[in-house]
């Protein structure tokens, strides 16, 4: 199979999908792989770093779409990578398609077979592709919480942790999977009062048992997120349904009842956000100001801290990327219900329950889709 590898383009997106190590397992099975000119820069990986590795190196994002029949990325195709992906063509990179309708019908007109990362599930519900990211982006929302409750960045003025005689940021955080559970360990390293509210008792249960009197957890009911969301100094949107649109779970008259300079960290964004006054930002321009309360939702976190992250990503995708070079996409969808959980759109039909619910189309079984490509 031919595979190709595109810079990323998305608004300082430094990460990419194959790191060299990849492209010479790809390669050595007997594979071919084309990687964009300087792809790999933001990691520090040179031209030649790909090519001793085996990769052939192509100028542009047009002839590495041409040449290849699967495309591995990152982020979601933007608007001026639409035209470059071909019916029949291999996508595998993160989508999130529910909030995105003009990527989801850009992907069904081109009938390419999209397979989005966040939707890979096992059997046991969990998301082995999405939690390497979930875990970078966890972390790193405590950190960038605490930047803006600086008051040069219109926050607060507090520090995490206070000094001894003042008291500590209350940190809630909104939901208790792999984000939440990643944010609450900066929150306790950085010895805040740190809440985590969720729906699933069991959840907090186990949430209770490894952070023990570091954390309080909360059953989600309105009244208990309005009271803890009202009187946080930070709050961190960690919730996921996968595949879904999120809920909005901070409502606008919650925000306008906040402390003013207190601060969202909306991860949920990818998902469209769990606060309803969010709306997607870009590490130029990363936050906003409503109500005096500051709002970050930037839509790719971990692209700011590319080398964790890249690594982190190709560990878990690459068994994934062998299988479908080495099997070809329809056997291996047809082998590895793990694997074809994520596909999202095939020859022109959505194939994800959620996103056909948000597009409000049929969603159309992957024996069938895959019957209609060309």
């Amino acid at each position: 199979m031919d595979i190709g590898v595109p810079k990323e383009i998305k608004n300082n997106e430094y990460r990419v999908g194959l790191i060299p190590s990849g492209v010479r397992m790809l390669v050595s099975a007997g594979h071919k792989v084309f990687v964009q000119k300087m792809a790999g820069e933001g990691i520090g990986v040179s031209d030649e770093d790909y090519a001793r590795a085996g990769g052939e190196i192509v100028d542009n994002a047009k002839e590495t779409y041409a040449k290849a029949d699967m495309i591995i990325k990152v982020k979601e195709p933007l608007s001026e990578e639409y035209d470059l992906i071909r019916e029949g063509q291999i996508l595998f990179t993160y989508l999130h398609l529910a909030p995105a309708p003009e990527l989801t019908e850009a992907l069904l007109k081109c009938k390419c077979i999209g397979v989005a990362y966040e939707t890979v599930q096992a059997e046991n519900g969990a998301l082995p592709l999405l939690k390497p990211m979930s875990e970078v982006a966890g972390r790193a929302a405590t950190q960038i919480g605490a930047y803006y409750l600086g008051k040069a960045q219109g926050g607060l003025g507090m520090i995490v942790g206070g000094v001894p005689g003042v008291e500590r940021a209350k940190v809630v955080i909104l939901g208790g999977g792999v984000v939440g559970t990643n944010a609450a360990k900066i929150g306790v390293g950085l010895k805040g009062e740190v809440y985590i509210i969720d729906v699933n008792a069991e959840r907090l249960a186990y949430l209770d048992d490894i952070f023990g009197s570091d954390i309080h957890t909360v059953m989600s009911n309105p009244d208990q997120v309005y009271e803890h969301v009202t009187s946080a100094d930070l709050v961190i949107g960690a919730v996921l349904v996968p595949g879904k649109k999120a809920p909005w779970i901070v409502t606008r008259s919650m925000v306008s009842d906040m402390k003013p300079g207190s601060v969202i960290v909306d991860v949920a964004i990818d998902q469209g956000g769990c606060c309803e006054t969010s709306k997607a930002t870009s590490h130029d321009d990363p936050i906003y100001i409503i109500d005096d309360v500051v709002h970050y939702a930037v839509t790719n976190i971990p692209g700011n801290y590319a080398k964790t992250s890249t690594y982190a990503l190709t560990n878990v995708t690459m068994p994934y990327v062998l299988e479908i070079a080495n099997k070809g996409v329809r056997k291996a969808l047809k082998e590895d219900r793990t694997l074809a959980r994520g596909l999202n759109v095939c020859g022109g039909c959505v194939t994800y329950p959620a996103v056909a619910e948000a597009m409000k189309c049929e969603c159309v079984g992957i024996s069938e889709a895959l019957g209609r490509l060309g």
